[in-house]
């Protein structure tokens, strides 16, 4: 079995710089690291239980299949603050029938990003029983 330490996702946006300030001025997420120099330099941020990789450079933005999943304490506050902030929302806060509250929002190249929100009720959180 492959014992794995750590993992990241790593993109290569299209203008890095803008994509540095939206991951981390609009979105707000701390950096763990960054490396290099220049317009292409790396910023590791944090991402709850993992790292989100920006690097490098792409001629094309990424696939519709790639989608990244944020769990946040509370989807309507994050909806406020980005709208407050002129993130580009794609669908606002809806509770789905799965039961889990999700926003839609993307990055500078399209990428789809999903804000959810747990509730205190939902079988993610508690199950009866165990």
């Amino acid at each position: 079995m492959v014992h794995v330490l750590s993992g990241r996702t790593l993109l290569h946006p299209t203008d890095p710089e803008r994509s540095r300030t939206f991951y981390g001025e609009q979105l707000g997420l701390g950096v763990y690291r960054e490396f290099g120099t220049g317009p292409e330099r790396g910023t590791v941020y944090f991402l709850g239980g993992g790292f989100l990789e920006l690097s490098g450079r792409s001629q094309t933005p990424p696939s519709p299949a790639v989608q990244l999943w944020m769990q946040v304490a509370d989807v309507t506050a994050a909806h406020e603050e980005l709208v407050a902030k002129g993130v580009d929302i794609v669908r606002p806060p809806v509770k789905e029938p799965w039961g889990l509250i999700e926003m839609w929002i993307t990055d500078p190249d399209g990428c789809r990003i999903v804000l959810v929100e747990v509730p205190e009720d939902h079988p993610i959180r508690y199950r009866p029983g165990i």
